[in-house]
């Protein structure tokens, strides 16, 4: 069999007209994803020394991010995507400047949690509108290529993203991440916005309908979403944790090469993942997924150098982008019509708000433990990722409820 027939499912995905654009534009949009954290983590501990308070600031903007993301989302169902993108791309472009004068100025600390909260706040989830406008253009087969497709383009970013912001951080100055980030990001939204043919239509509230604000919440997405705040606080607290344990080892420099190690092997099972069919359901695939997520993290408790991190790191990476493909797939399956965008901003919500945590958590551990011994906290997240997939694996595998009367949708097996 050619390499041509093989990966033949992504190349049908860029025969969709405007397909390669809004791709392309929302992986350039997405490049501040680990940018921004690992750079505020750079920027504040060389101003203070403290991964500590470094680890408390890049933990507020991605809570930040993780509560505004949604928001921007319900609205974006609502107007379509274009409009509100462009808002708040010149909100984030103003707040991402002002934030690292405010640090880079020695601006009182309250200034520096209050500016990393506005970055967070005026940042939309771009992720899940490149996978909503996949949503609007394909069948549902074609959807979990496209998913698995973007999950592997979150991949690349998150190996790119760690070496340039690290490289810019510590080869030409803190600030210069942080900010090629904001200017990335900025330039992928503003591109996605101009889009409009592949925008999909927005679905306007008619005055004669009541609002239920919280419909979107359904128990397969809480299920989701708890579950990836575990996952998500892996995420947060590998970012400081590596930092600080290459720094140890007295390789900095490094720190963006080991990281990206981790998203080298979620890149490699995304797209194994985008071209096989698996049997079973949708949530069994979920829960099986995440469970196989918390047992390869526990590798991390036996990494006592750079060569023994980068292995363990490629193998725990493996198990990264099916958990995620498999979540999204999940709650795409069950979402009620004019709520897909939101419902996708919310399961990315739950990693932000775990990556917060798993900053924080981390940065503590690093500063009271070392380094080395900081290595518990992403291990305990993940087997708590687990723990919560198979409490919860009762509720995704009830008849889907879309939280709206009248509107249900039948999971099936894809078997291709």
């Amino acid at each position: 069999m050619s390499a041509g027939t093989v990966f033949s499912p992504y190349t049908r995905l860029f025969a969709v007209p405007g397909a390669a654009s809004f791709s392309l534009a929302g992986w350039v949009g997405r490049l501040p994803a680990p940018m921004l954290g690992l750079g505020a983590v750079l920027l504040v501990e060389q101003e203070t020394g403290s991964y500590g308070l470094a680890g408390a600031v890049s933990g507020t903007l991605a809570l930040s991010y993780g509560v505004a993301g949604p928001q921007w989302a319900r609205a974006m169902d609502r107007r379509g995507q274009g409009p509100v993108l462009r808002v708040a791309m010149a909100a984030f472009l103003i707040t991402g400047v002002a934030f690292v004068a405010a640090v880079v100025a020695g601006g009182p600390g309250w200034s520096w949690f209050l500016l990393a909260a506005a970055v967070g706040g005026s940042s939309p989830n771009i992720g899940s509108l490149v996978r909503a406008r996949w949503s609007a253009v394909l069948d549902p087969a074609g959807r979990q290529t496209a998913f698995a497709f973007e999950a592997v383009a979150d991949e690349v970013v998150f190996v790119i993203g760690p070496v340039l912001v690290t490289l810019l951080a510590t080869l030409v100055a803190p600030p210069v991440g942080f900010l090629t980030g904001v200017v990335l990001g900025a330039v992928g939204g503003l591109w996605l916005s101009a889009l409009r043919d592949t925008d999909p239509p927005g679905h306007p509230l008619r005055a004669d309908t009541p609002t239920r604000r919280w419909a979107v919440l359904t128990p397969t997405l809480l299920v989701v979403v708890v579950t990836y705040l575990g996952v998500g606080t892996v995420f947060g607290a590998i970012d400081v944790v590596v930092v600080g344990f290459a720094e140890a080892e007295g390789a900095q420099a490094l720190a963006g090469a080991v990281l990206a190690v981790f998203a080298g092997g979620s890149l490699v099972a995304g797209l194994a993942y985008g071209l096989v069919r698996l049997p079973g359901t949708l949530a069994a695939r979920f829960v099986g997924t995440t469970v196989a997520f918390g047992l390869a993290a526990q590798l991390l408790w036996g990494v006592g150098s750079l060569p023994v991190l980068i292995g363990c790191g490629f193998l725990a990476g493996l198990t990264i982008a099916p958990v995620l493909v498999s979540g999204t797939s999940l709650v795409e399956s069950r979402v009620a019509p004019g709520m897909l965008t939101e419902s996708l901003a919310w399961t990315i919500s739950g990693l932000t708000l775990g990556v917060t945590l798993g900053s924080a958590l981390a940065g503590a551990a690093v500063d009271a433990w070392g380094a080395q011994a900081a290595f518990a906290v992403p291990a305990w997240a993940a087997a708590a990722a687990a723990l919560l997939a198979l409490v919860g694996s009762r509720a995704v595998r009830a008849r889907p409820d879309t939280g709206v009367p009248g509107v249900v949708r039948v999971e099936r097996p894809i078997d291709g």
